[in-house]
């Protein structure tokens, strides 16, 4: 027998729940977009050091082959290509721009210090 008082079956989600749902999915994002942006370019810089020290290895290599001295400065060319030192020309994944510098200064990246900085390895510099 039904009775006046007899529950009805609910369907589909009221406007609250689905309210705290969006809330709550907006402080997850609030909290890990910017974690996201941060690791983002904590990973590029520490690409753009990786490759700052392999051109400053070819660097040596390239003075030990030519008996070069400290006041020589080698360029691209001398470094890259298939039968040299680096197989091809590295590029700063945050797009800034290698200068080779000579013998006795590192190479440098034009970023350089990117103010993002809470070690070393954060910044497009040789540590």
């Amino acid at each position: 027998m039904l009775t006046k008082f007899a529950k009805k079956a609910r369907h589909g989600f009221t406007l609250v729940e689905i309210m705290i749902v969006v809330l709550i999915i907006g402080i997850l994002l609030a909290i890990a977009v910017p974690n996201f942006l941060r690791a983002r370019e904590s990973s590029r810089a520490k690409a753009c050091v990786s490759n700052l020290k392999q051109i400053e290895a070819a660097k040596e290599q390239w003075a030990m082959d030519t008996k070069a001295a400290t006041t020589a400065t080698p360029t691209f060319a001398d470094l890259v290509g298939p039968t040299k030192y680096i197989k091809s020309t590295p590029v700063c994944p945050s797009n800034g721009t290698y200068t080779v510098n000579d013998m006795s200064t590192d190479p440098v990246c034009s970023i350089g210090d990117n103010g993002t900085a809470t070690d070393a390895y954060d910044d497009h510099i040789l540590p």
